[in-house]
């Protein structure tokens, strides 16, 4: 892979990382504590609002991974790693770092 592509990857790296950071600030009141409070909501008002938490509370979490394997990738990229499997250490197929730059893994060491 050359450094033209590399630096490609970084790029979608970043903006990933730069669009789930948007996502945070946007997220924080879907998962504040809900009112238990039923003479201003009716029980099954509350209990949507609390499946509303839940999903938002699991986004989050989901969110927090992405991140965590989008720094990982942009730390394999600063050691002349990235694109290599982390198993076999053969290079990974172009077209499946296309589809997700943050793979650590070639397409037969992953099944």
């Amino acid at each position: 892979m050359n450094k033209l592509e590399i630096g490609n990857f970084e790029r979608q790296l970043q903006k990933m990382r730069s669009e789930l950071d948007d996502l945070e600030s946007t997220s924080k009141a879907s998962t504040a504590t809900v009112i238990l409070d039923q003479t201003s909501v009716g029980r099954l008002s509350r209990m949507d609002a609390m499946q509303g938490q839940q999903m938002a509370l699991e986004l989050e979490r989901r969110r927090k991974e992405q991140l965590l394997q989008i720094k990982a990738a942009l730390n394999r990229i600063e050691k002349d790693a990235f694109g290599y499997c982390s198993v076999c250490e053969e290079e990974i197929a172009l077209g499946r770092l296309t589809i997700n730059p943050t793979v650590t893994r070639c397409v037969d060491c992953s099944e």
